[in-house]
Formats: structure tokens, sequence, C-alpha cells
């Protein structure tokens, strides 16, 4: 069940591959051991209007969300936070804002249908 979310300004598209950081990033959770392999989705989406402090649209940023059914440790959380980030930091170095939110989800209250 796990998502990763990876957003991006879309000046990143000019400077980096997205698609191949987002394969990149898939592979960093399939390989954490942390999920079973067919429940891992990753998605990438450009964002084309943001806002950053008071200078506005000129900084561009690639976020990381990532959303988990609870009942990993902060350790492993942490482990994957790092793993990410330093994937981010290999292929995206040059951009200006690279940030990771790892986040628990309430299995109580998710809901999935598999057709």
């Amino acid at each position: 069940m796990p998502n990763l979310v990876m957003e991006y300004s879309n000046s990143v598209d000019e400077r980096v591959n997205v698609q191949g950081l987002l394969e990149d990033l898939h592979k960093v959770v399939l390989h954490s051991g942390l999920f079973d392999v067919g429940s891992v989705k990753s998605r990438a989406l450009r964002c084309n209007d943001w806002l950053i402090g008071e200078e506005g649209d000129s900084v561009d940023f690639i976020h990381i969300s990532f959303e988990l059914l609870d009942g990993r440790t902060q350790e492993q959380k942490r482990e994957l936070s790092r793993q990410l980030m330093a994937e981010l930091q290999e292929q995206a170095s040059h951009i200006r804002s690279l940030t990771v939110n790892i986040r628990d989800m309430d299995k109580e209250c998710f809901q999935k249908v598999l057709n």
C-alpha cells in the first residue's frame, strides 16, 4: 500500500530526468525490504504553480511525500527517508529545495478495492 508521490516544479523537467529519478526512487522503496513489492506505487506530479517564501516561483523544488500504513518503527522510517534523500541528492543536487516527508496512514481508516 505504500505511495510515493514526487512533486516537482516545472523547471525541474529541463534539468533532471524525472522518469529516471522516479524509477530509481521506486527501486529504493522496493529494495528497502519493508513492503510487499507488488503493493508499492510511485508517481510524479509536475507543478506549474507554486510559491516558496518571498521568492515566489523562482525557487525550484522536488518534494517526496511517502505514505505508508502504520506499523514501521521510527528507525525504519528514518532510514527510508535517508535513502530517498540520498537518491534525490545524487541525481538532483542542483535543485534548490529537496525535501522528503514520510507519513503514517491509519489502518482503521484506510480503504482499498482491487478489481
